[in-house]
C-alpha cells in the first residue's frame, strides 16, 4: 500500500501543478468534469496497475506473460470466480462511458466513447503483465471492459437532459453547456 501512495502523490502533484491550472481557466462545468475524470482514472489505474513507480526498476526482471486470447476461456471451463471478474470488468468501465462524453463535449458520440473505452482498457492490460509478473492480460478483460462503457455511454445519453441542467448549475462563465 505504502508503494501505492508514492503514485497517488505523483497523480496529486500532476494535477495540482499542471491539469487544475489548465483547466480552471475553461469554467467550473469542466474542471468538475475532468476533475471526475481524473479522480476516477486514478483508482482505476489503482485497481489494475499500481504501484507503478516502484515497479519502473523491476520491469525487465521477469519475462512477459502472453494475453489470454480465448475470450471467456474461465468462463466456459468454470475457472475461478469468473462471474465475478466479468462484472468488475463491466463495472469498472461504466464510469468511463459516462464521464468521457461529457469530458470530451461534442466530440463523443456512441463509437468515439466505445473506441476509447477499448484503447483504455487495451493499454491496461498491455501494461499489466508488464508491471506486475502476478497479473496477466486477458482478451476477456478487453471486451467486457469494453462492453462496461458503452452501457456507460448508454446511461449518458438517458440521464443527458439531466446532466446538462446540472452542469449549467456550476458552469462559470464559459463551458460544456455553453457550447
Amino acid at each position: 500500500m505504502i508503494k501505492s501512495l508514492i503514485d497517488f502523490a505523483a497523480l496529486l502533484f500532476c494535477y495540482c501543478f499542471f491539469l487544475w491550472r489548465r483547466w480552471r481557466g475553461e469554467g467550473r462545468d469542466i474542471l468538475l468534469v475532468k476533475t471526475l475524470m481524473y479522480i476516477y482514472l486514478s483508482f482505476v489505474l489503482f485497481f489494475t496497475l499500481m504501484p507503478v513507480i516502484a515497479s519502473l526498476p523491476h520491469l525487465f526482471d521477469h519475462s512477459y506473460a502472453p494475453m489470454n486470447m480465448t475470450p471467456f476461456d474461465d468462463f466456459m471451463n468454470g475457472r475461478g470466480d469468473f462471474i465475478r471478474q466479468i462484472a468488475l470488468n463491466v463495472i469498472l468501465t461504466v464510469p468511463f462511458g459516462f464521464l468521457w462524453p461529457i469530458a470530451a463535449d461534442k466530440k463523443a458520440g456512441f463509437a468515439r466513447t466505445v473506441f476509447y473505452t477499448f484503447l483504455l482498457s487495451l493499454v491496461i492490460e498491455i501494461l499489466q503483465p508488464l508491471i506486475n509478473p502476478n497479473r496477466s492480460a486477458d482478451i476477456t478483460d478487453l471486451i467486457t471492459n469494453t462492453l462496461g462503457g458503452s452501457i456507460g455511454y448508454i446511461f449518458y445519453a438517458l440521464l443527458k437532459p439531466a446532466v446538462v441542467p446540472l452542469l449549467r448549475l456550476v458552469r462559470g462563465k464559459t463551458g460544456i453547456a455553453d457550447k
